[in-house]
């Protein structure tokens, strides 16, 4: 019977490919997994002299591999200068400076986490053990560290407050103090926030007369970039981090945690009034019962008619003692609630008092409405809050025991008062607008000299003809 040609093709194709990889393995068998490895010296003295400071290692892998290389003491303990740490095939070289992955010295504590640390010096067996699908391979040597005795970059001092923060230039836990105290110069210092997908976003250090790195105590103020300009963190909890390395390469972290909440860049501008003017004057008499004083608030005005009643000339003439009255429109066009400060709207000021002599003094943070006049004695002298208290939320500030009033986000607020004009001043008329004021940040240029006027003092004793 003849023999089926298909299966003794197959069974000679792979007859030969056997003899093949056979003659291939007797011919040239595999390499090791560990080509070569070792130090460049037989010892080094770790101290940032800059003599024999670093021994350089090198090795080869005939294939990809796990590694992991360690020094063992003549005691038994073992230190970590790599630890499974995936290679490919290839030559790699690395410079060692006796540093190691951090650990503690028996019965010893330390303030933070020690990242990377000088072994002692001794006498070391250095371990390279390369793993690979089942393959283990090894090598080892002798490396003597000698003159490496370095203090740790110890920070004795790592402090945040407030823990909780909320930078939205309503001057009330806008700023975030950290302060770092070092025990000895160091190479770098490092602080920076971590947020929840383990971006760093960097701390700044204040200007001051210790010199980046020197041994003592150093201040950090962090407003979450808003000074600059831009939007800081998204809210959230995030880690405070301060790394101080030495100039050996040792490295200690400590980490604090960090709230943001209700943050954000503030935005609020005048808007126009429905008579068609930004800020809507006008004249009435003036009453005893409008009057205040550091010891109470006057009656307060009610809030102007909204019609055409409001003058829409350049210049408004008002009688010697009578108010001169304006009514304008804020908006809060931001997405934080912006904080406000007294007197309300509807307040009556006499032409020589200032907020601060009706017990209302500038507060930083807060924004009101001015007014303002070319013969004013200083900026917006008559001020108010942007907005009546019914308008406002009240917040309580644990912190400080104060309960502060906000605009919510995306409000509008009607706001008006009123100036009794009891002097001629030497040049009249003279032009008076109106501002929206942030107070110790900021008279932006779209809400200053709002609504400018021309302002006539009659005084009814002068001879007009004179």
């Amino acid at each position: 019977m003849p023999i089926p040609r298909l299966p003794t093709l197959l069974a000679a194709a792979v007859g030969f490919l056997l003899v093949g990889v056979v003659g291939a393995l007797l011919l040239s068998p595999p390499l090791p997994l560990i080509l070569s490895a070792g130090f460049d010296r037989a010892a080094i003295s770790p101290n940032a002299d800059g003599d024999n400071d670093i021994a350089l290692f090198e090795y080869a892998l005939a294939r990809p591999a796990t590694i992991s290389l360690s020094l063992e003491a003549e005691s038994g303990r073992v230190f970590f200068f790599r630890e499974r740490q995936a290679r490919g095939e290839g030559e790699y070289s690395v410079q060692f400076s006796g540093v190691v992955d951090g650990f503690l010295l028996e019965g010893e504590s330390a303030a933070g986490r020690i990242e990377r640390r000088l072994i002692p010096n001794g006498r070391y067996t250095w371990h390279l053990q390369a793993s690979a699908a089942g393959e283990e391979a090894r090598e080892q040597g002798s490396l003597l560290i000698e003159d490496g005795d370095t203090p740790l970059p110890v920070m004795s001092e790592f402090a945040i407050a407030p823990t909780i923060f909320s930078p939205n230039q309503d001057g009330v836990a806008d700023r975030v103090s950290i302060n770092v105290y070092l025990l000895k110069d160091v190479a770098r210092l490092d602080i920076f926030l971590l947020g929840p997908d383990n971006a760093r976003i960097p701390i700044s250090a204040r200007v001051e007369e210790r010199a980046y790195g020197e041994a003592g105590r150093h201040r950090y103020d962090y407003e979450g970039g808003i000074d600059l300009g831009v939007d800081p963190p998204p809210d959230g909890s995030y880690t405070v981090v301060a790394l101080a390395q030495d100039h050996v390469g040792q490295r200690i972290r400590r980490q604090g945690q960090l709230t943001i909440e209700l943050g954000g860049k503030p935005y609020a501008e005048i808007v126009p009034q429905s008579p068609g003017v930004d800020v809507a004057f006008a004249v009435q008499p003036s009453n005893e019962r409008y009057l205040s004083s550091a010891a109470g608030l006057g009656e307060p005005l009610l809030v102007p008619d909204d019609s055409a009643s409001f003058a829409r000339s350049q210049q408004i003439t008002t009688p010697i003692d009578s108010l001169l009255v304006f009514r304008l429109t804020v908006e809060n066009y931001g997405d934080v609630p912006i904080r406000t400060s007294g007197p309300p709207p509807g307040t009556v000021y006499r032409q020589d008092q200032l907020a601060g002599s009706l017990d209302f003094f500038d507060e930083s943070g807060a924004w009101r409405v001015g007014i303002q006049c070319e013969t004013s004695t200083s900026s917006f002298p008559w001020r108010w809050a942007i907005a009546p208290d019914a308008a406002l939320t009240e917040v309580f500030d644990e912190a400080s025991g104060n309960t502060y009033r906000y605009l919510p986000a995306g409000a509008r607020a009607v706001v008006w008062g009123g100036i009794q004009l009891t002097q001629v001043a030497a040049r009249n008329p003279q032009n008076c607008w109106a501002g929206l004021i942030h107070e110790d940040v900021a008279i932006s240029l779209r809400n200053n000299h709002v609504g400018l006027r021309s302002i006539m003092i009659a005084d009814p004793t002068e001879d007009p003809e004179s």
